[in-house]
């Protein structure tokens, strides 16, 4: 076995190309239903910082203890402090408020109603590849930090 997770997508793939295919139909076609404008904006401004400072968190948290920063990376040790004591996944739960951010800021319906197909995939391609990893090399450390922290929040 490889010590990386055998993903079957890169998790910026697995919420991009929906994202993306929002943003295209609503460019194309337009949307059935107008997002409000003043709220979008706010909200959608709202999740990029927390994505910004989340995922910065997290990421500054990775290189301290010298795990892989990049999907599909060598993981060192399970990670539970900051970001990693209340999601398993908190990279990408900070994708997925990038997604969202993003889809409000536009404003794309349809690049919003793509988002939960974008969790799906995630989900499919590279949070279950990673958790078969995980498990295989830690055991029943990763047993126990899965028992303790949730996936999302």
């Amino acid at each position: 076995m490889a010590d990386a997770p055998a993903y079957r997508i890169w998790p910026p793939v697995a919420l991009g190309v929906p994202l993306i295919a929002g943003l295209a139909i609503t460019a194309s076609a337009g949307d059935p239903i107008a997002l409000p404008e003043t709220i979008s904006r706010t909200v959608g401004v709202f999740l990029l910082v927390a994505f910004a400072l989340w995922n910065g968190w997290a990421l500054w948290l990775m290189a301290r203890h010298d795990t892989a920063l990049l999907p599909g990376g060598s993981t060192s040790k399970i990670l539970d402090r900051g970001p990693f004591r209340v999601s398993r996944n908190p990279l990408y739960l900070g994708l997925i408020a990038l997604d969202v951010g993003i889809a409000l800021l536009w404003p794309s319906f349809w690049a919003l109603a793509l988002v939960p197909i974008g969790v799906v995939a995630l989900w499919w391609g590279a949070i279950a590849p990673e958790e078969r990893y995980l498990s295989a090399k830690f055991g029943p450390e990763y047993d126990d930090y899965r028992a303790r922290v949730r996936r999302w929040l």
